[in-house]
C-alpha cells in the first residue's frame, strides 16, 4: 500500500494538463494547478509574438547566407517563452541548439544568441552573467550538466532551480537516464522539461518509445512527472509553476513533457515533406500556440487590437534591429581558434599559433 501511494505521487496526469483548448475557449481547468496571473499571461503573449518574428527572422538570415544553420521553434513558443516565464533571474537555464527563442524571451542579446549559429563562436553571450549554459548541440549530454549544476547550487546554499530543456529525441539517449537517476538520488532542484515535439529530426515518437507518454520515464528513476499541453501557454506556466515550487523547496527533481508541434522543417538543411504529409502539419497549425493564445486573452477582456499591434510592432522593430546588425560584416579575427582551448597553451598549441602567424604574415607581404 505504502509502494502504490509513492508510485502515485509521481505519475502524470493520464491526459496532458490543459486550460484553454485549440480553438482559445477555456475549459475546465485541473484542480492541482492554479492559473498564472493575468499580468503574467500577457507578458507572456508580447514574448511569444516577439519570439514568433524573431524565429522568422533567423530563418531569413539563413536563406540569405547570414547564418550556416537554424533550427525553427515556430509552433513551440509557449513551451519557450513558458519555461523562461517559470524561472527568476538568479535560476539557470541549460538549453538545446532548438532553443533560441527561449533565450531571446529571457533577454538575451540576439546577435549573440546566434553566434554559434553563425559558426564565429562555441557561444556568444556569457553564461556565468546570463545563467544560462551554451545552447548543446549533441543530444542529453546538457541533462548531465544541469543535474551538476543544480547540486552545486544546493551545495552553496543558494535558492535557484536549474531548468533543462530537451526534445523528445534526447529522452532516447543515456545520458538523460543518467542525469534523472543522479538528480532524483541527491535530490537535486532541477526542472527537466522535454518539449516532444512528435520527431527526432525525420523519425516519429512512435520509433523511439514504447512509453505511453515520455512523461513515465521519470517514474522508474523517483521523480515526479507531468505531461502539459505544449500549445496551452496557460497550462505550461501553471504546470512548470508547480515543477520549480517542487524543486526549489527541496522536493527533488520533477519531470515535465510538454506536447508541441514542430511545424517547419528540423533545420534549412532538412526536407520535412519526406517523413510527414501536409495533412499533419495542418492539423497542428490549426493548434497555433499563438492564436490560441491570443483568442483566449481577447475573450477574457486582457488584450484589445491596440496590445496586439503595439506587440506586433514591438516585433518587428526588433526584427529590423537583428536584420542590421546581422547583416553587418563580423570583425573577425583568427588567433581566436587559440583563446580558451587550455588556460596554459600547450607546445603544440602555440606551434600552431605560429605557424598561422607565419602563414598570414606571407599573405600579406
Amino acid at each position: 500500500m505504502v509502494h502504490r501511494q509513492v508510485v502515485d505521487g509521481l505519475l502524470p496526469a493520464p491526459v496532458p494538463v490543459r486550460f484553454v483548448a485549440e480553438d482559445g475557449t477555456a475549459v475546465d481547468p485541473p484542480t492541482a494547478y492554479r492559473a498564472p496571473a493575468d499580468e503574467l499571461l500577457a507578458e507572456g503573449y508580447r514574448r511569444m509574438v516577439l519570439g514568433r518574428r524573431f524565429d522568422r527572422q533567423a530563418t531569413a538570415l539563413t536563406k540569405q547566407g547570414r547564418l550556416a544553420v537554424y533550427p525553427s521553434s515556430r509552433g513551440q513558443e509557449a513551451c519557450q517563452v513558458g519555461g523562461v516565464l517559470a524561472l527568476r533571474a538568479a535560476d539557470w537555464l541549460f538549453p538545446t541548439y532548438r532553443d533560441s527563442v527561449a533565450l531571446v524571451a529571457r533577454g538575451l542579446d540576439p546577435v549573440e544568441v546566434l553566434t554559434l549559429l553563425r559558426g564565429d563562436w562555441h557561444c556568444g553571450y556569457d553564461p556565468a552573467a546570463t545563467r544560462v549554459a551554451p545552447q548543446c548541440t549533441p543530444l542529453a549530454t546538457q541533462t548531465i550538466h544541469a543535474v551538476g549544476m543544480a547540486e552545486a547550487l544546493r551545495r552553496r546554499g543558494e535558492d535557484a532551480v536549474v531548468m533543462a530543456f530537451i526534445g523528445d529525441g534526447g529522452t532516447s539517449e543515456g545520458d538523460f537516464h543518467e542525469a534523472l537517476n543522479y538528480a532524483a538520488v541527491l535530490r537535486c532542484p532541477v526542472v527537466f522539461f522535454v518539449q516532444n515535439n512528435k520527431y527526432a529530426i525525420s523519425v516519429p515518437l512512435a520509433r523511439q518509445s514504447a512509453a505511453p507518454a515520455l512523461a513515465y520515464k521519470g517514474i522508474g528513476y523517483g521523480v515526479r512527472s507531468e505531461q502539459v499541453d505544449g500549445n496551452d501557454l496557460v497550462a505550461v506556466l501553471a504546470v512548470l509553476a508547480e515543477a520549480v515550487r517542487h524543486a526549489r523547496d527541496g522536493g527533488g527533481p520533477f519531470l515535465v513533457e510538454a506536447h508541441t508541434y514542430r511545424m517547419d522543417p528540423h533545420t534549412n538543411a532538412d526536407d520535412a515533406t519526406r517523413y510527414r504529409d501536409a495533412g499533419e502539419v495542418e492539423r497542428w497549425l490549426a493548434a497555433d500556440p499563438l492564436a490560441r493564445l491570443e483568442t483566449y486573452l481577447r475573450g477574457r477582456g486582457l488584450l484589445d487590437e491596440a496590445g496586439v499591434a503595439a506587440a506586433h510592432e514591438a516585433a518587428e522593430e526588433y526584427a529590423a534591429r537583428l536584420r542590421d546588425s546581422m547583416n553587418a560584416e563580423p570583425e573577425t579575427d583568427p588567433f581566436e581558434l587559440f583563446e580558451h582551448v587550455f588556460a596554459v597553451p600547450t607546445p603544440q598549441l602555440r606551434e600552431q599559433r605560429a605557424l598561422l602567424a607565419a602563414e598570414l604574415t606571407a599573405t600579406e607581404e
